[in-house]
């Protein structure tokens, strides 16, 4: 048998943590001698084990408890970690992402009052022939364009590649109003220019986009998440020269690195009126 001390070195936990299991009758020990003195044995490791791994997951103890009181097989016991497991690897990451956007926000805010000169252009967009692919997406949020859009992208290129067609420009994207939709969604339009005929049957449209215009236009330097600046910017330069926004925001994807977001180069086009 193994003192209370002792066997909390050997199950790597502290006495005080063991003291807190045997009050919540998870792990009692195996003796107690007329002095009050707790002893434990070996045998008693891997249902601390359990416990550990079941709390560390998140589990209340009240809920280790009634786990380890149904006496589950390791298989089951498995079945239930690694569903934890998968549950919090989504909630990490779903807190990551918010974290992301919160910073996102933190830049566009430090910038804010930044009115930009020469760095907006105005022009004609001209028509265009691509090869695109098109989803719906529940909201034009930031958050849940970035996840359509790339792997709408990516399947985009995969499919031309398989199709023997070579885009003959940057990648694109643009947005449209889903007709009669009572919520926030938006079509998402994912492209590329190609030289191709439109009566090409693929996986995937061929078609020409409509030029647009007049625009203002602007570069914007970084990742998409912080995007946020630039339009912000271009928003003060329609308001303060007179005019109003037409549309969604085109994206012309000039330069993006694979795994260098920081130094992803991307045009906005954003079709204007006068007020």
């Amino acid at each position: 048998m193994f003192s209370t001390r002792d066997f909390a070195r050997i199950g790597l936990v502290s006495v005080r943590m063991l003291r807190n299991f045997e009050y919540a009758d998870l792990l009692p020990p195996q003796h107690v001698d007329p002095s009050g003195r707790r002893f434990y044995e070996a045998a008693q490791l891997p249902r601390l084990n359990r416990i550990l791994a079941l709390k560390d997951l998140g589990f209340t103890l009240a809920q280790v408890r009634a786990i380890l009181d149904a006496q589950m097989s390791e298989q089951e016991l498995r079945g239930v970690l690694a569903l934890r497991k998968t549950e919090l690897a989504a909630r990490i990451a779903a807190d990551t992402a918010r974290l992301e956007r919160v910073e996102a926000r933190l830049t566009t805010i430090s910038h804010e009052g930044y009115v930009p000169g020469s760095e907006v252009i105005t022009k004609e967009i001209e028509p265009i022939r691509i090869a695109a692919l098109a989803t719906i997406a529940d909201s034009y949020a930031a958050e849940t364009l970035s996840r359509v859009i790339q792997p709408l992208q990516l399947v985009l290129s995969d499919r031309l590649t398989a199709a023997g067609l070579k885009p003959a420009g940057p990648a694109m994207a643009y947005y449209d109003a889903v007709p009669g939709a009572s919520n926030d969604a938006v079509t998402v339009h994912a492209a590329f220019p190609v030289k191709a005929d439109p009566e090409r049957a693929e996986d995937f449209t061929i078609a020409e986009l409509p030029g647009a215009g007049p625009a203002a236009t602007m570069i914007h330097h970084g990742p998409l998440d912080e995007v946020g600046t630039s339009f912000e910017a271009l928003a003060r330069w329609i308001d303060a020269n007179g005019y109003t926004s037409a549309g969604y925001v085109r994206e012309v994807y000039l330069d993006c690195p694979v795994g260098a977001p920081d130094q992803w180069v991307t045009e906005l086009q954003m079709t204007i009126e006068k007020v």
